[in-house]
């Protein structure tokens, strides 16, 4: 590992990989992901995973690794090219289903690399090391989408370039949630913010999934990562932790106690949770009634729907 005393306020190019963690069963979405990866589970008509590649793309990463597992050949299927489709749109002339088709294919160079086991966050982050090579990356998780309209992971990847070392994205949960996510300890002055971004803190402390209690915030790590390649050796040297997995929080504190800086952007804006079964339902509905092909229709249906329900405690009728 590097010494503290180690420069790390610059970076040797800037990042152009992202990596996405794909291994997880998705036993909260059984029995549909008994068959079908929960990645590819539909948003309105693309899946989840399809939002987070053109989330990479967007911010200028066009090469994406997804780290998969046993039973995820489909995620592979999904981004590679289907001539007997294609074919078959063409002859029928359904040009919007084919552009359709194509965005999915050609919104980024993706690759594959398998986690041969369930070993945590970072352990599947570690599989990327290859890929990687010396370059600061994106880690992008499939169940946070993030609205298209803020720019948090182009916010994040200025942030790495101008201070270095790692930047990872933070929402403040509440006392009441924060048990369920990695939460952070920050410096009281803010390193930057303004009306045109999110806050952004030096981060001095991480811990997993803590009791309400003994939280040092209620600020929480959500599914956005900009890494430093240092970070590599800091999980090979993390034994298993919460759950008895290699945790990713453990090896980013590690990088903290060896000097390297860490940053958080507390983000305040529109985010979609598909990780959860009612959080997931409500991403469907938000995002369908955005749509400009959907919303004029379904808004007003959803209004109507909402007013017909009976009263909290009254029968249906």
């Amino acid at each position: 590992m590097p010494s503290p005393s180690a420069d790390h306020s610059t970076t040797p190019r800037a990042a152009t990989k992202a990596v996405i963690p794909v291994a997880g069963m998705g036993t909260r979405f059984l029995p549909a992901t008994k068959a079908v990866p929960k990645e590819l589970l539909p948003v309105v008509d693309r899946p989840a995973l399809q939002y987070i590649v053109e989330e990479a793309a967007r911010a200028g990463l066009p090469e994406v690794l997804m780290v998969t597992g046993r039973g995820k050949g489909a995620i592979e299927d999904f981004f590679d090219r289907t001539p007997e489709l294609e074919t078959a749109l063409e002859a029928k002339g359904d040009t919007s289903r084919l552009d359709a088709v194509h965005e999915s294919t050609d919104v980024a160079q993706v690759f594959f690399v398998r986690q041969g086991e369930a070993k945590g966050l970072g352990h599947a982050v570690l599989q990327a090391a290859a890929f990687v090579g010396d370059e600061p990356f994106a880690v992008l998780l499939g169940d946070d989408i993030i609205d298209a309209r803020d720019l948090l992971l182009e916010q994040m990847l200025a942030v790495q370039a101008e201070h270095g070392g790692a930047v990872i994205a933070l929402l403040d949960v509440g006392a009441e949630n924060i048990s369920k996510y990695g939460a952070v300890a920050v410096e009281d002055a803010r390193v930057s913010g303004d009306a045109a971004g999110d806050d952004v803190f030096r981060v001095t402390g991480l811990v997993e999934k803590p009791p309400a209690d003994e939280a040092p915030s209620t600020l929480a790590i959500i599914g956005r990562y900009v890494l430093p390649p240092e970070v590599f050796e800091a999980i090979r040297q993390t034994p298993p932790g919460r759950g008895g997995e290699i945790q990713l929080t453990d090896a980013l504190l590690r990088l903290v106690d060896d000097g390297v800086p860490v940053h958080g952007v507390v983000f305040s804006g529109r985010r979609y949770d598909t990780g959860d079964k009612l959080d997931y339902l409500k991403a469907v509905v938000r995002l369908a009634v955005e749509r400009e092909d959907l919303g004029p229709s379904f808004g007003p249906w959803l209004r109507d729907f909402v007013a017909d329900l009976p009263a909290e405690g009254a029968s249906p009728a």
